[in-house]
């Protein structure tokens, strides 16, 4: 599960976001986007302010997730927000390069 991949490597200050934990609980559907008071609360549990650059990525280097992440944040008014191409594979290759692109 991500979460279980969170928990074994991760960018150092990474917060793992749960978006099936951070959605509308109400629909019977899956992902389906927040109220914003939920939204904000899990924001707030994270410590993210609206004010900080945010960085999504996904462990195994896909993006649906991290995509997912992105948007809402997006939705809510989170104008810094970025998704990292290649996830934390791509993290890892790049600093066991030491390419600091």
């Amino acid at each position: 599960s991500g979460k279980e991949d969170f928990g074994r490597a991760r960018i150092p200050g990474a917060r793992y976001f749960d978006i099936d934990d951070v959605a509308d609980k109400s629909s019977s559907l899956k992902h389906m986007l927040p109220s914003s008071a939920a939204f904000a609360a899990a924001a707030h549990a994270l410590g993210v302010k609206n004010s900080d650059a945010v960085v999504v990525y996904e462990a195994n280097g896909m993006a649906f997730a991290a995509a997912r992440a992105w948007w809402m944040f997006r939705c809510f008014g989170h104008a810094n927000v970025k998704v990292l191409n290649g996830g934390l594979p791509a993290w890892l290759e790049e600093r066991e390069s030491g390419d600091p692109s």
